[in-house]
């Protein structure tokens, strides 16, 4: 379920743990560069098109550009439910996606990013660049400090998050993420394999080990 989010603009405090996750709607973090491959277009495509056909509701920028439109245009052209959250400064004919099912304007990237988590039952990262790294390292780190237990994953088109996988075991190498953490960030290249795992999720056990240092071993 989704959970609301307090003044501050992150999710309140969550202890238990869920049986199995239900995925009415997925937050999906993308890029919206025009200069990409088309590779990575027609996954942004596939992933929209998939959610659209189980029924699950599409929460993302509100852009028309890149990977952004590529997965709102194919979710909408499948009946699909997409919702879109753009801050007021990206509402222009260029850059905004029109015919949404929803479109909420919002004054900031802090509040788009909180209404974005607002909405939805998990999150899912596609290749993207310093914006996309940025929303999908907020809702890991809310999840390592216990403040959701959602689902967080990358879809890892052609290999795209390989050298940011090989980075994260780097750190926890280095005594910077704990052993456990590595397990909250779900990781597949085919959409229906990553959608199985988020819905069989299970946050990792002594997460609170990080807020009150009860051991420091990795």
């Amino acid at each position: 379920m989704v959970q609301s989010l307090p003044d501050d603009g992150a999710p309140a405090l969550v202890a238990d743990r869920p049986t199995r996750v239900t995925l009415t709607s997925l937050c999906v973090f993308c890029g919206s560069s025009d200069s990409v491959e088309p590779t990575y277009l027609q996954a942004a495509s596939g992933l929209g098109r998939m959610l659209a056909q189980r029924g699950v509701a599409i929460v993302y920028g509100g852009g028309r550009t890149g990977l952004m439109g590529a997965l709102a245009q194919a979710g909408l052209a499948d009946g699909g439910r997409v919702v879109g959250v753009l801050p007021r400064i990206f509402d222009t004919p260029a850059l905004a996606e029109r015919g949404l099912s929803e479109l909420h304007l919002v004054d900031s990237m802090h509040e788009r990013k909180a209404r974005m988590a607002e909405l939805a039952d998990g999150f899912i990262a596609l290749p993207g660049g310093f914006g996309t790294f940025e929303e999908l390292f907020e809702v890991l780190t809310w999840a390592q400090i216990g403040l959701h237990q959602r689902p967080v994953g990358v879809l890892n088109v052609a290999g795209y998050f390989d050298p940011l996988m090989k980075l994260i075991e780097h750190a926890a190498e280095h005594g910077f993420i704990y052993g456990e953490h590595r397990a909250l960030l779900q990781c597949e290249a085919d959409p229906d394999r990553l959608l199985e795992q988020m819905t069989n999720y299970q946050p990792p056990v002594e997460l609170a080990r990080w807020v009150d240092r009860r051991s420091e071993s990795k």
